[in-house]
Parts: structure tokens; sequence; C-alpha cells
């Protein structure tokens, strides 16, 4: 394990402590860097923000794609990276395990495996082969040697399981004691719900999703209900393209420039980026 690596995971599992952090999702090196500029202290990969920057729908980035643009993201700055790694880009127990090494080699301090199967006859995977999936990705790590934080994802929310909660809630139980050290259901947004869910993990620290579904939820909010972790997911890479999109629209509508109003001083980004040379 390289010292920037252990140092990064050390500091990465010490933040899921105690109190609750913002974990931003960076899409490319220079977002990356801009939210180091801001004063995180911590990044998250994006697959939705990743792959609508490749042009592709969320899901549609190769492995081999996703491990250098990981790789990317983790050398862009020092601070800790968790990857969001999907379904582990396989089915089966043995595969999922092989691919977490390839990622655990890229140099992050967490990663995520979700139950999202991508088929949609089936959109999450039966309980019994999800938690093996989870426990196959908790040895793979503790075989490597370099202990990164594994995020136990369910997403009974965002495939549309009947009574989503009760399904996630017996699953991140399950994964829980199945090695992952943090869990997160995205999707949950009702307090009364998130604040269960604390409960029935504890002590293991829960990680919620604020995205523009539930944004009315604050970071204040989220700590007096116990939970660690905020991620964004491809939140702020849809604000980025919805500013684009209306700007461009309206270029190409009305012919008029106005939007160029609201674009940042090219000189205000330029100085972020240049204190890297």
């Amino acid at each position: 394990m390289k010292d920037t690596q252990s140092s990064a995971v050390v500091k990465f599992r010490a933040m899921h402590e105690s109190g609750c952090f913002v974990l931003p999702n960076p899409w490319d090196v220079g977002t990356a860097v801009y939210l180091q500029h801001l004063g995180f202290e911590a990044l998250a990969t994006t697959s939705a923000g990743f792959a609508f920057s490749r042009g592709k729908p969320d899901g549609g980035v190769s492995l081999d794609e996703m491990l250098s643009h990981i790789g990317e993201v983790v050398a862009a700055t020092p601070l800790p990276v968790n990857a969001d790694f999907l379904n582990g880009f396989a089915d089966g127990p043995d595969d999922v395990a092989a691919n977490v090494k390839l990622c655990i080699a890229r140099g992050v301090a967490g990663l995520s495996i979700e139950d999202n199967s991508g088929n949609s006859a089936a959109p999450i995977y039966e309980e019994s082969l999800a938690v093996d999936r989870i426990r196959a990705a908790r040895n793979a790590i503790d075989a490597s040697g370099v202990p990164v934080l594994l995020t136990g994802r369910c997403e009974a929310w965002l495939v549309g399981r009947p009574d989503p909660f009760r399904v996630a809630l017996d699953r991140l139980v399950a994964y829980a004691e199945a090695g992952a050290d943090c869990l997160y259901a995205p999707g949950v947004q009702k307090p009364d719900e998130i604040a269960d869910i604390v409960k029935a993990i504890a002590p293991k620290p829960v990680n919620v999703l604020v995205s523009g579904f539930n944004r009315e939820l604050s970071l204040s909010h989220l700590a007096d209900l116990g939970v660690r972790r905020i991620s964004l997911g491809s939140g702020l890479a849809a604000v980025a393209w919805g500013a684009f999109i209306r700007a461009a629209r309206g270029i190409a509508t009305t012919g008029q420039f106005d939007a160029f109003a609201n674009a940042i001083p090219f000189a205000e980004i330029n100085a972020v980026f240049s204190k890297r040379n």
C-alpha cells in the first residue's frame, strides 16, 4: 500500500467516526480540484456524472473506463476518494471480488457496491446473492491488506421496489453483518425513515443522498438524525448540465447571449488551476 493511499484511508475512516460531513461528487479532474479548493475534505466519484461527460447513460461505462476515471480523480488531489463502483461490474461474488481488487489498486480510500443488477426484468439482486456480493467485496478488501472503507448500497428506492423502506432496512442490516462499513440507501427522504435506518445500523455510519428530490434536508438536520455522511450523487453534475443546457438552448432558440451574464469569470477559474502548475 502506498503511503498516500494509507494516509487517505486512515483519514477517511476517521471522518466516519463522529459528526456529519458532506462528500461531494466531482465528475472529472477539474471539478475534483475545485472541490478541494472549496475546502471539502474527501470526494466521491459519480457514475452518472462521469457517464454523462462521456456521452453515455448511467451504467453505460465499461469497467476499464471507470477504473481509469477513478485513478484520475484519485491522482487529482491528496483527498480521500470513495469510488462509486456500481454493482462491481459483475453479478457473481467471485467476479465482484476480482474487480474490487482492481479498484483498490487505483488508490481509493473507499468504494461502494450496490444491489442494482442492471437487469430491467429483475432490477435488484435476490437478497442472499446481494449479501454474498457484499461479503465477497469485504473478503477482497481484507485480502488486499488495504483497509478501504466498504459501503453497502441498497437501491430499493431507485429501482421502484414496493415498500422500499422495509426492503432497504432489512438489506442494510444484512449488508452490515456481511462486512459493509457504511450503509447507504439512495432515495430515502422521510426524516423518520432516515432515523430508523440509523438506529438499525448503529454503531455503523449511514450515508444519505441529497439531490433535487430531497433538497430541503440540511446538513444540520441530517446530523441531528444521526447521519454521518451526505453524498450528492450526480446532483452537482445535474446543476452544471442545467446551466449549460439553458444557456445553449437560449442561444439556439433566440440568438441572444444573455446567459453569459451568469458565467463565472474566466480569471477566477483560471487562477485556481494555475496554482497546480
